[in-house]
């Protein structure tokens, strides 16, 4: 089922919720449009891009965060016959321009004045950009740019639209029923960590499949209310909308991370998908803020949880818990559960995490909750979705069975190759490195390291990514950095480095959150700020003691034998983190290049 398709269908279903603005002050309030209205101002956006020359497969970039208007404008771009190139709000002009450039973009569609400023800044490289259309209107003042026949609001760009669709009622049908399996719908450039990134070409086709593979897992139906932050200018988010359009349920939109924690108990919706440093942040949150509380209550959660953690345990054998452990949990669920997932509007029945490794102790303490986290591997270059656990085939620490009609197979190196309907067709404007991962018989080379145990699929790195210590023995960093994530309530982020060392090191960054929590208990630290604090020796020990519990069950190579603290955590803005949240491991290792060196200096630790 098409967009159009869902419009004639459900017309009166409400499609989407969004937050507004309410006076003058921070109140807001949640509206919801239909179907029907949805695809109104979607096809009245079709008509107005096509009034303005944009013709099939025309490439029209949307630079903004995740909001309704996003969705509405990927639509029209859809239904005029052309293809989205999706560009992070986060990304520099500089990077922009070469994305909207390379991409052959004609046009591109703006959040507000700051992503504007970006591409007027670089409008001498921009050429083939014929008009911006700005979600925002520009604000009145001093410091407003002067009006230009350049720029164009999203409301302008529908009243043109409405008009066309006057004089030619059947465009926006003629257009759409024109679009083939094989024609571009999406261009969406991997975030890489040195060097341009690249276009990866998805098809209509792609996105179809990931639909259809929803509705296949019967996970989901029409009555759910998703709750949609993650970046829709990466695939992550954007496959989360083609199994919205297909199964025809409501989605919340909102892309405001902090924002995340105080949406919830008001959409309440019934699933999420996000990145694992949400969940890793909602767990330290809850475990420091109960810590805190001490005495009776502390005593009673940590009981419940570890009577959560057994059953999730027997869950996961497969087992029938016991007659005890059955009532111990209805009482764990009384006392302490039912609390924590009202923090998630308490009708969260689960939530699937994707694009980094999730820890599998944050995992486990999810599912004791009653909030299963289902985690799932894809990459860009396979439209997001390869494979993913499931509510009935669930087993933590995989990423699930292949999704139906992928097929999975490992490589006599360990690296895994994907090969479905999911797959590009290739990386724009770049065939060498299209046939470098594509093979004649069409698998996808993942450049990741994985294993398949019993259908399930489990990965252990990236390639790249694997640590070669001088010693010659190899180190998966991902695993450690997962495993420290499940131990240590404190850290942020953490970046294991060993690469030609003698040993491994670490990099760590500490949830201020957290760490000001605990530091309000330490009579000789409460009132310092967070710079001051990572740098006390309390912390220093503090960080130190997970560590050694951590080390306690590693490989004696694998094991973290210096670490430091850094006096920041890592940022999207700054370039350490992608959009979803990842860590670019590269960039960190090279500004902090300095800081690992001194690990290393004068020592012959083995």
């Amino acid at each position: 089922m098409d967009f159009l398709e869902r419009i004639r269908a459900t017309p009166e279903n409400e499609a989407y919720r969004y937050p507004v603005a309410v006076g003058d002050g921070d109140r807001e309030e949640w509206r919801s449009i239909t179907w029907g209205q949805a695809g109104e101002r979607a096809k009245a956006i079709a008509a107005g891009l096509a009034a303005l020359g944009v013709e099939a497969e025309d490439r029209v970039a949307i630079v903004a965060e995740t909001r309704l208007e996003w969705v509405l404008a990927d639509f029209g771009v859809i239904c005029a016959g052309a293809a989205t190139t999706t560009v992070y709000p986060t990304t520099n002009a500089d990077e922009a321009a070469f994305i909207l450039t390379d991409s052959g973009s004609v046009m591109a569609f703006v959040a507000d004045d700051t992503q504007l400023a970006k591409l007027r800044g670089a409008r001498a490289d921009l050429a083939a950009i014929r008009k911006v259309i700005v979600f925002d209107p520009p604000k009145p003042g001093p410091e407003a740019e002067p009006a230009d026949d350049w720029v164009i609001t999203l409301a302008e760009l529908e009243d043109l639209g409405r008009a066309r669709l006057v004089e030619e009622p059947d465009l926006v049908e003629t257009r759409v029923a024109a679009i083939t399996r094989d024609r571009l719908a999406t261009l969406i450039y991997t975030s890489g960590t040195t060097g341009r990134p690249k276009g990866v070409r998805l098809t209509h086709d792609t996105w179809a499949y990931q639909a259809a593979a929803q509705v296949a897992i019967g996970d989901n139906d029409a009555d759910e209310l998703q709750y949609l932050w993650l970046p829709l200018a990466h695939c992550y988010g954007k496959v989360m909308v083609c199994g919205q359009i297909r199964i025809g349920y409501a989605t919340a939109i909102d892309g405001r991370i902090p924002k995340l924690i105080t949406n919830l108990p008001i959409v309440r919706p019934t699933f999420m998908a996000a990145a694992p440093r949400v969940f890793e942040k909602v767990y330290n949150s809850v475990h420091m803020r109960v810590r805190a509380e001490g005495g009776l209550k502390y005593r009673i959660f940590r009981w419940a949880i570890g009577v959560g953690r057994e059953m999730s345990q027997a869950r996961q054998a497969g087992r029938t818990p016991s007659a005890v452990l059955a009532a111990k949990y209805r009482v764990a669920d009384r006392l302490v559960f039912d609390k924590l997932r009202a923090l998630f509007g308490g009708r969260l029945k689960g939530c699937i995490s994707g694009s980094a490794a999730l820890s599998p102790d944050v995992a486990e303490f999810f599912d004791a909750i009653g909030i299963p986290i289902l985690e799932g591997y894809g990459l860009t270059e396979a439209s997001a979705g390869s494979s993913v656990n499931r509510f009935d085939r669930h087993r933590i620490g995989t990423v699930g069975p292949a999704l139906p009609g992928s097929e999975m197979r490992i490589a006599e190196d360990g690296e895994l190759l994907v090969r479905s309907p999911a797959v590009m067709q290739g990386y724009h404007n770049n065939p060498e490195a299209t046939a470098a991962v594509l093979t004649e018989d069409g698998w996808l080379r993942t450049g990741d390291i994985a294993v398949i145990e019993d259908g399930y699929l489990r990965i252990t790195d990236r390639k790249k990514d694997l640590i070669k210590t001088s010693g010659g023995k190899y180190v998966a960093p991902s695993e450690i950095e997962g495993r420290f994530k499940g131990l240590c309530p404190f850290v942020s982020n953490i970046l294991v480095h060993g690469e030609g060392r003698n040993f491994c090191s670490a990099l760590i960054t500490l949830d201020p959150d957290a760490l000001r929590g605990w530091a309000a208990e330490q009579p000789a630290l409460r009132g310092r700020s967070y710079e001051e604090l990572v740098g006390a020796e309390e912390v220093r020990a503090l960080v130190a003691d997970y560590l050694d519990r951590l080390n306690a069950d590693l490989q004696r190579w694998q094991t973290v034998k210096k670490f430091a603290i850094l006096p920041r955590d890592l940022s999207v803005e700054r370039g350490e983190l992608t959009p979803s949240l990842k860590v670019k491991r590269r960039v960190v290792e090279q500004e902090y290049a300095a800081v690992l060196d001194d690990m290393y200096k004068g020592t012959l630790v083995t």
